[in-house]
């Protein structure tokens, strides 16, 4: 092998390592990427029903209150923490 040759071998053996660590950094940022986008959506949608189970006995007073009039407790006590709420 010529001292040409195998200055040629090495400049592409070298040329080849960086072009190995730039993939590998590459596919660790998709990865962390994926995650991320994934605990991002978890975290949206779980919030989302905490805040409707949250809300739940609320918005079921409200639409409950163009109808006729109850006289059930549950009815009465939602209409107390309405207005504890609010106050």
């Amino acid at each position: 092998m010529t001292p040409e040759e195998r200055s040629l071998l090495e400049s592409t053996h070298q040329l080849a390592k960086e072009n190995n660590e730039i993939l590998l950094g590459m596919r660790r940022r998709a990865r962390y990427g994926a995650v991320f986008r994934a605990s991002y959506w978890i975290l949206i949608i779980g919030l989302s029903f905490g805040a409707f189970y949250f809300l739940q006995p609320y918005v079921d007073f409200i639409r409950g209150f163009g109808q006729e009039k109850s006289t059930s407790p549950a009815a009465s006590s939602y209409a107390e923490q309405l207005q504890n709420l609010l106050k």
